[in-house]
C-alpha cells in the first residue's frame, strides 16, 4: 500500500546512497528503525546545498527537506525490505543549515513532515525537533533522521 501511494504520488525511492563516512544508513534495533542524517543527495550529487535565508529560499529548503526524506526512507526500505512493514513513523530531526537571522527552519522541516502525511497519512504523524545549524556535511541545506516503528 505504501510502495503503491509512492507511486502515486510520482515518487520513486532510489536505492539509499551511500554513507559520505563510517557509518551505515540504517539500522533496526527491536521493532525501530533509525537512519542516520540523510542529505538531499540524488545520483551521488548535492542538489541543494548553501545556507537557507542566504543562498537558498525557504521554499528550495522544503524541498531539499522532501529529498532528504525520500533518502531516510531508502534507508530504512535497505533494512526492512519493503516500506509496507512501516507502522508509524515516530520521529524527525531535521537540521537546516541557516543564514543568520533564518528562524524558519519548522517551516522547513514542514517539507519532510507534509510529504510523510501525504504518503503514511495518520501513521506519518510524527514528534519533530527543527534545528538551526552553521554547517552541514558537504554544504548540504538541510539534513534528516527519522526514527521509524516496524511490524
Amino acid at each position: 500500500m505504501i510502495e503503491e501511494k509512492l507511486k502515486e504520488l510520482g515518487l520513486l525511492v532510489p536505492p539509499a546512497p551511500k554513507p559520505l563516512a563510517a557509518y551505515i544508513p540504517a539500522m533496526k534495533v527491536g521493532n525501530f528503525v533509525f537512519t542516520s542524517g540523510q542529505v538531499p543527495i540524488e545520483d551521488g550529487k548535492i542538489i541543494y546545498s548553501g545556507k537557507v535565508g542566504k543562498d537558498l529560499s525557504e521554499q528550495q529548503a522544503c524541498k531539499a527537506a522532501e529529498l532528504c526524506l525520500i533518502n531516510c526512507l531508502s534507508a530504512v526500505k535497505s533494512v526492512i525490505s519493503n516500506l509496507d512493514n512501516i507502522s508509524k513513523i515516530v520521529k524527525l530531526t531535521v537540521f537546516v543549515n541557516s543564514a543568520e537571522g533564518f528562524t524558519n527552519q519548522p517551516k522547513v522541516a514542514n517539507g519532510a513532515s507534509g510529504l510523510l502525511e501525504k504518503i503514511f497519512g495518520e501513521n506519518g504523524k510524527h514528534v519533530r525537533s527543527a534545528v538551526g545549524v552553521n554547517e552541514l556535511p558537504l554544504n548540504s541545506a538541510v539534513e534528516i533522521e527519522l526514527i521509524a516503528l516496524v511490524k
